[in-house]
């Protein structure tokens, strides 16, 4: 000290510290009323924006008011510097922290956007926490007096040592930075692997990829083995696709007849039904003549890929109850078996016998 301390000194920097306090409260109620107005906007930016500097701004007041409070008072050189060093190596790792919530926040919002669903590839997000973080720790101790320049070479080598230890999961930390940045697949989409793994990709993190199935289980998928494996892709180019549904008629049908009825059961589908495309151009394809009915392929358009077990579903009851409507016949597959009785017992003049085989209940028929 330069002086002894008197109540004077005291008195003024207690107002000091007491206004900072005040001075935060009024500004953390000021942040408050910004967000309300930023949760009003379709801009989620200015939300992430107003959150971290409703914690930045009140620790900003505070701290101002000690800085203020340290320097009404007949503190040494050697201590007010110190004082002045820890209240700025405080009020950085604050702003660190508010940085770090703040683009990572603007991170996820982005990927989200990009790719139209709630869900965010947290690996970015991590990446880039981790990123500023460690910039800002480095700032404050530097701001502190301690060298950095020591610590940056032992973390180097260090470094080595982890990513010798670390091989597996630095190889499913760079697949998963290789998945999201070439956008073969993006959270949101319906991936099926090779190996029967199928589902709607919820995340990728750092180290594995997250996808739900249709039963609304998690199956957990290294971010490597996501990257080597081959898969389809239902959701690229476009989400909307098509599907086939498989449908005979008997020989003695009018096929026009049945093309016409048929699509005009397709556009009832597809404009009636969620998931359905109202636009989608139906169609029929004849392409078998088969034991007993003529084949033919109707194609759907469904929004996304779950909405075809729905249409299917749909499609199918309206089909059939149009069909028997019209009066067209959808056969049950038929065979004619012809049995031949020899040996010495047999009659020679006996007949062949001809049995039918229905198909569809398995029972040999006996027609004599």
């Amino acid at each position: 000290m330069t002086r002894d301390l008197v109540l004077h000194d005291w008195v003024v920097a207690g107002i000091a510290l007491a206004s900072g306090c005040v001075a935060g409260l009024v500004l953390r109620a000021l942040m408050k009323w910004l967000g309300k107005h930023a949760s009003r906007t379709k801009w989620s930016g200015d939300d992430i924006i107003v959150d971290a500097l409703r914690t930045i701004v009140p620790w900003a007041a505070v701290i101002a008011g000690a800085a203020v409070a340290a320097s009404a008072l007949p503190l040494t050189a050697r201590m007010g510097g110190l004082v002045d060093q820890s209240l700025t190596a405080v009020l950085i790792v604050i702003a660190t922290l508010s940085a770090a919530r703040v683009v990572a926040g603007l991170v996820q919002s982005v990927a989200a956007s990009r790719t139209g669903v709630a869900a965010s590839a947290t690996i970015f997000v991590n990446i880039t926490r981790i990123v500023v973080l460690a910039m800002g720790v480095l700032v404050a101790l530097e701001t502190l007096g301690v060298s950095i320049a020591p610590l940056v070479t032992a973390l180097g080598v260090g470094g080595l040592a982890v990513a010798l230890a670390l091989q597996d999961t630095l190889a499913n930390l760079f697949a998963g930075v290789h998945i999201l940045a070439s956008k073969t697949v993006q959270p949101g989409d319906y991936i099926r692997l090779t190996s029967g793994e199928e589902g709607y990709v919820v995340d990728i993190n750092w180290r594995n990829s997250v996808v739900r199935n249709l039963s609304n289980n998690l199956v957990i998928i290294p971010n490597g083995r996501l990257a080597r494996t081959n898969m389809t892709n239902y959701s690229q180019p476009e989400q909307k696709l098509s599907i086939l549904v498989q449908v005979g008629v008997g020989y003695d049908s009018d096929l026009e007849h049945v093309e016409k009825v048929t699509l005009d059961v397709v556009d009832s589908v597809m404009a009636d039904i969620s998931g359905g495309v109202p636009d989608h151009e139906a169609a029929v394809r004849f392409h078998t003549f088969a034991d007993s009915r003529i084949n033919f392929t109707v194609i759907l358009g469904v929004g996304e890929f779950s909405d075809q077990y729905r249409i299917k579903h749909e499609f199918i009851k309206r089909l059939h109850q149009r069909y028997r409507t019209e009066g067209i016949s959808i056969p049950a597959p038929t065979r004619t078996v012809t049995l031949q009785q020899d040996g010495p017992d047999a009659p020679s003049s006996l007949p062949p016998v001809p049995h039918q085989w229905d198909a569809s209940s398995e029972a040999l028929a006996d027609r004599r």
